[in-house]
């Protein structure tokens, strides 16, 4: 069986994203789809972009992570943040510390960091994002920090805690929830010591494939567990965990698996050109800003693969 998409129909799926982004993205996302699809000659467009959403102390709001309104900073958005910086070429550390020197401010004892705080409260979120007074740090938004801070090269007195921090997670991990997976392979994929994120992610792997969080075969969603909270068809499959052949996770799926996975992704390109976003739609706003980033991603999942 070949699975492979004919460089015609790839060339269509890249022109109808483009289509679709420069018609609904955000500056964000045409700067980034122009970057990294569209010749743009440098990241200073991007990085323009993602300055809109800076606050004066460091951090990022203003809807920079769609699901996360306001103009309060919050960590997750950071963690967005630093990614954008990454693609945009500048995780250096005029651009890193500033972000660093903020999450300090809202790291807790255990030296990683919550999802969200409290000042989130007084703006409009989604319900799986509760607020409570004192969160605790969350291995969900400490591993999407890290990946792109140690990445950067830059040294900061936070991070030597949150990798500890993250070490300590990952190694208490048994239920294998998918969100935190991701965030742990973030972490896993940049740690520095190679032979203990090896040895976890392989742990992980057996762990995700045991109690079913991955859907191997799209054609059986009976097969694969939701965690709690999901909304119905927010599946996590191979390519969600490994969405580049070079990270930790692509060894956990077999060619037949991940080949499934990736026709089933270029597959769901819907006919505006974007891809849907398959987690739960509390605000029809959140959704629009959302796809094209989804779009965007889609993209790099098939050209890292060799699809586009």
């Amino acid at each position: 069986m070949n699975h492979n998409i004919s460089p015609a129909a790839s060339a269509s799926a890249l022109e109808r994203a483009a289509a679709f982004v420069w018609t609904s993205g955000r500056v964000l996302e045409q700067r980034r789809f122009e970057l990294l699809f569209g010749g743009a000659p440098d990241g200073s467009g991007l990085a323009a972009a993602l300055a809109a959403y800076r606050t004066p102390d460091g951090g990022y709001a203003y809807g920079l992570e769609p699901d996360i309104r306001g103009p309060e900073p919050q960590p997750l958005t950071a963690a967005t943040a630093l990614a954008v910086l990454q693609d945009a070429g500048r995780p250096d550390a005029a651009s890193v510390t500033p972000v660093l020197d903020w999450l300090t401010t809202v790291t807790t004892a255990e030296g990683g960091v919550p999802a969200v705080l409290p000042t989130l409260a007084a703006y409009p979120r989604p319900p799986w994002l509760p607020v409570t007074a004192d969160p605790a740090a969350d291995l969900l938004t400490t591993g999407q920090v890290l990946g792109p801070a140690l990445r950067s090269g830059v040294t900061h007195p936070w991070i030597p805690a949150a990798v500890a921090f993250a070490r300590r997670e990952v190694e208490a991990m048994e239920q294998t929830h998918p969100y935190g997976v991701q965030s742990a392979l973030m972490f896993l994929d940049a740690a520095p010591d190679r032979a203990w994120a090896a040895a976890q992610a392989d742990r992980i792997g057996k762990l995700l494939r045991e109690q079913r969080t991955v859907l191997l075969d799209p054609a059986h969603p009976e097969d694969a567990v939701l965690a709690p909270g999901y909304a119905e068809g927010e599946y996590h499959l191979p390519h969600d965990y490994a969405p580049d052949p070079a990270g930790l996770a692509r060894a956990w799926f077999t060619d037949e698996e991940m080949a499934r996975s990736l026709d089933h992704l270029a597959a769901s390109q819907e006919a505006d050109g974007g891809w849907p976003i398959n987690w739960a739609k509390w605000s029809a706003t959140t959704e629009v800003e959302a796809r094209p980033g989804v779009t965007v991603k889609a993209l790099r999942v098939l050209r890292a693969y060799g699809r586009l």
